[in-house]
This record gives structure tokens, C-alpha cells and sequence, in this order.
């Protein structure tokens, strides 16, 4: 792409079909390959959707006024990138239409919008007043530890990932690993657990009695003929320990699939 010199965009690659995103497990099908064949590239087409621009001609302009970076970065784009789109600005008259559309954020394949002052600098990091990421609520499961594995880093020695099942004909089911959202006090006590109630190991992985029950967090769910469950979702997370629960309370795969038509 022949930018001029210097220019560097704040975006992201999207799997993109009839002017709207694809569910980001389209674009999964894509990354890994090392040759994409022409049916791929017509099932799953991609572009970049650009956010800011952080630097034009060499000259950092994060200190700029949003309203004017994004002049600019539509003045970039126009000049006849196609795989190239602008995120949209959407005008409202109220809170309540905009909190509308936040609800259908789901029917776009979107998780929701980014608020941001017109005047506010691009800020790098976690940032703080002048944007506001504004997600659609995930969704939520109970689901119960079935696998346990030690972590990385600084938890290298203890079991903080994990893999969750759900009930599917009388059985549990894996249905999605998740390894944050505990505190360092519940990461020891499931720690514990694991080490005192381990059925079986294979390699690094231990099989474990199916007794603690977790609420999961996730951001989106598609089939999927690569899962045991044969659906995937995105970006799971622990968001609660359900020790009020027993494992038969614990969600069934019907009942997570029938998330699939909301």
C-alpha cells in the first residue's frame, strides 16, 4: 500500500462479508495457513478496519484532536484502498437509542461500540477519560473442572488452567478452557483440590473429580467441527466460583447451544 512515508494506522484485520464483519471464528480458518486457496479467499475475505491514525509524514499526532486524526484518516483511506475501511461514527439523540443499538450489537457481529470525546488524544495502554469501551454483556454459563494444568510465569507451580465441561447425555462434556478471573486466594484452594483429587494424569494434564462448578464469562459462540463440544467460544474467562452450586446444576450443552439463535 503506498501510504505516504511515515504513516502509521491503529486497526485490526476483520473477516468481512456484505458490509458487515463475519463471527471471528471465520477468520480463525485463515490464520495458520501458509497457502490460502481461492475458495477461502471468496468464503472468508478480509479487510482492515482502521480506528486512528498515531502517526502521519513521519510526525506523531496522538496529541491531535480525535476529530481531526479522523479527518485525516478518512482522507488516507479514500484514496482508494479497497481493502481498507474507516470505523463508523454513529450520531444519536439520546442515551437510551444509543443503548438500543448496543443491544443489537450482536445481530452486526460487533460487542458493542467505543465512546470517545472529540477532543481526546490517543492515549496508549489502559486508558482513562476521554474513551469508554462500551460492550454488550457477555454471555454466562455454569460449567464444572474437569481437567487442571499448571500455569505459566509466576503460577508455573500451581494448577491455574483449566478445562470445563457441561452436561451432554448423561455425561460431561469439555466445552471450554479458561485460566483467569480468580483471585490468588481461590487459584491455592483450587490448587489444592486438584493435587487431592486427581483421577488420572496424562502428561501435564490431570484428570479430576468433577465437584467444583464455575460461572464462565465469553463474548461469542459458533459451531465449530474442531471442538468435542462442536461449538467454540470466544474469549472465555472464570467469572465466579459457584460454590453455592452442585455439578449437576451445571449447564447442559442443549441448553448452551440454544445461545446460538439469540
Amino acid at each position: 500500500m503506498n501510504f505516504e512515508n511515515g504513516t502509521v494506522l491503529d486497526g485490526e484485520i476483520l473477516a468481512w462479508q456484505n458490509e458487515k464483519p463475519l463471527p471471528f471464528g471465520e477468520l480463525q480458518k485463515r490464520i495458520g495457513r501458509k497457502n490460502l486457496t481461492k475458495k477461502i479467499l471468496e468464503e472468508v475475505p478480509v479487510v482492515f478496519q482502521c480506528f486512528d491514525v498515531i502517526e502521519y509524514e513521519s510526525t506523531d499526532i496522538r496529541s491531535t484532536a480525535y476529530t481531526e486524526r479522523k479527518k485525516l484518516l478518512k482522507k488516507i483511506v479514500t484514496k482508494g484502498f479497497k481493502r481498507m475501511k474507516v470505523g463508523e461514527s454513529i450520531k444519536i439523540n439520546s442515551w437510551e437509542d444509543l443503548a438500543k443499538l448496543r443491544e443489537e450489537s450482536r445481530d452486526r457481529n460487533v460487542e458493542g461500540f467505543i465512546l470517545k470525546n472529540k477532543d481526546s488524544e490517543y492515549l496508549t495502554g489502559r486508558r482513562r477519560g476521554g474513551w469508554w469501551k462500551w460492550k454488550v454483556d457477555p454471555y454466562t454459563i455454569d460449567a464444572v473442572m474437569i481437567y487442571a494444568q499448571r500455569g505459566h510465569g509466576r503460577r508455573a507451580s500451581l494448577y491455574t488452567d483449566y478445562t470445563f465441561g457441561v452436561w451432554n447425555e448423561g455425561k460431561l462434556i469439555s466445552f471450554a478452557k479458561a485460566y483467569s478471573g480468580l483471585t490468588d486466594e481461590e487459584i491455592r484452594k483450587v490448587d489444592d483440590f486438584v493435587r487431592k483429587n486427581t483421577l488420572e494424569k496424562f502428561g501435564p494434564v490431570r484428570t479430576v473429580k468433577p465437584e467444583l462448578v464455575f460461572e464462565l464469562s465469553f463474548e461469542g459462540i459458533q459451531l465449530s467441527s474442531r471442538h468435542k463440544s462442536g461449538i467454540a467460544v470466544r474469549f472465555p474467562r472464570i467469572t465466579k466460583w459457584r460454590t453455592d452450586k452442585k455439578p449437576s446444576d451445571a449447564d447442559s450443552l442443549d441448553s448452551i447451544k440454544a445461545l446460538l439463535k439469540k
